[in-house]
């Protein structure tokens, strides 16, 4: 990792690769990304066998860590899942390569910017989405989210 600084998102194919035990998943990729949960991001892709992908999963459950694994242009998230409250904002975040706050809280009814904020620092804390800070048109600071992938 420190030696890929500029490094947000890292993808792992798993093209090739026939068989994984949930040890090695565990104490691999899996660990790297709680480690570095709210700095970068894993994903898996290539990920096809059935078998392979029970065994990140598990693996990814003992962690409490959420990965992405993607299928061309879908996306599924392994190990840990959201809260039922912020999970439509995780959807939401998904469908889109960046999002705000304040995008997520004009599509939802009733929805205000802080709680939409609320929710995506609840998903970037837990491992979900990666965020950085940019100046908000407003003079402040604003948080934008990032799918892993």
């Amino acid at each position: 990792m420190e030696s890929n600084p500029g490094v947000s998102v890292f993808r792992v194919s798993l093209d090739g690769v026939r068989r994984v035990d949930i040890s090695f998943a565990s104490e691999t990729v899996v660990e790297l990304s709680r480690r570095y949960r709210q700095a970068k991001g894993f994903c898996f892709f290539d990920l096809t066998d059935p078998d392979m992908l029970e065994n990140w999963e598990a693996a990814a459950q003992r962690k409490g860590q959420p990965i992405c694994v993607w299928n061309n242009k879908d996306a599924r998230i392994i190990g840990l899942e959201p809260s039922r409250g912020s999970s439509s904002a995780l959807r939401f975040a998904m469908d889109r390569p960046a999002v705000r706050a304040a995008d997520f809280a004009a599509a939802t009814q009733g929805m205000s910017i802080a709680n939409a904020s609320t929710k995506f620092k609840q998903l970037w804390e837990q491992g979900f989405l990666l965020r950085r800070e940019q100046a908000a048109e407003s003079g402040g600071v604003e948080f934008v989210y990032y799918r892993i992938g």
